[in-house]
């Protein structure tokens, strides 16, 4: 579904990423490990084309994405920050916020879903009620999750999406992201996670790949 080809990235004389290759298959469960600041939230945001490259190409369904539909890719390849930017509203206005745009036009905000959504994170209605001052940065992630997957997007990019919450809330978050990518099993999906849990590595993913020496390779491991 989605692939990267030779991608490279400078700052000044320094590679960020260089000559990285990547596919992301239907069905997948993907998992970025290395060091911090080695280049996996780098890489995520390439992949989400968020960021622009200086070399090679992002492929989507085996084409190049022209600039006027980069809205429509993003749209489908979403990226969940480890340090969400919300607007200073609450939950719930955050959760309709991106049914405004015209990109997800026909789509509609679906406040049951969310609750039971919610209900399976172990938070009540009464979440949507707060305000994005009074959330934690565990529950500003949740947010986000809670944003991203409402929307239906095919590719979920998960940037350390549990690095704030308790053994509890990281397992419901595993869950839902586990049943979102079952929802509909006529349309293929995919994860990418980026973690420095190896036991979660286990539990997320069916391939793990390495970032390491300065940005530079990509490295398949066999899962143990």
């Amino acid at each position: 579904m989605l692939e990267a080809v030779g991608i490279e990235r400078k700052a000044g004389n320094r590679w960020l990423l260089e000559n990285i290759s990547l596919s992301i298959h239907a069905g997948q469960r993907l998992a970025l490990i290395g060091p911090s600041g080695s280049g996996k939230t780098l890489l995520l945001r390439a992949l989400a084309m968020l960021d622009t490259i200086d070399a090679g190409e992002i492929r989507w369904r085996g084409n190049i994405v022209p600039a006027n539909d980069v809205p429509g890719f993003r749209a489908q390849v979403m990226l969940l920050p480890q340090r969400p930017a919300l607007p200073e509203t609450t939950v719930e206005e955050i959760l309709r916020q991106p049914f405004s745009l015209r990109v997800h036009r026909g789509k509609r905000f679906h406040r049951q879903r969310i609750i039971a959504l919610l209900d399976s994170l172990g938070r009540s209605d009464a979440f949507l009620a707060k305000h994005q001052h009074d959330l934690s940065g565990g529950e500003a992630q949740l947010t986000t999750l809670l944003r991203a997957i409402q929307l239906d997007p095919v590719i979920l990019l998960l940037d350390e999406p549990t690095a704030t919450l308790d053994s509890e809330a990281t397992g419901m978050v595993e869950s839902l992201v586990a049943a979102w990518l079952e929802r509909q099993p006529n349309e293929h999906r995919a994860t990418v996670w980026v973690t420095h849990d190896h036991e979660q590595i286990g539990r997320v993913s069916s391939a793990v790949f390495r970032v390491r020496d300065g940005m530079i390779s990509l490295e398949k491991l066999e899962k143990t």
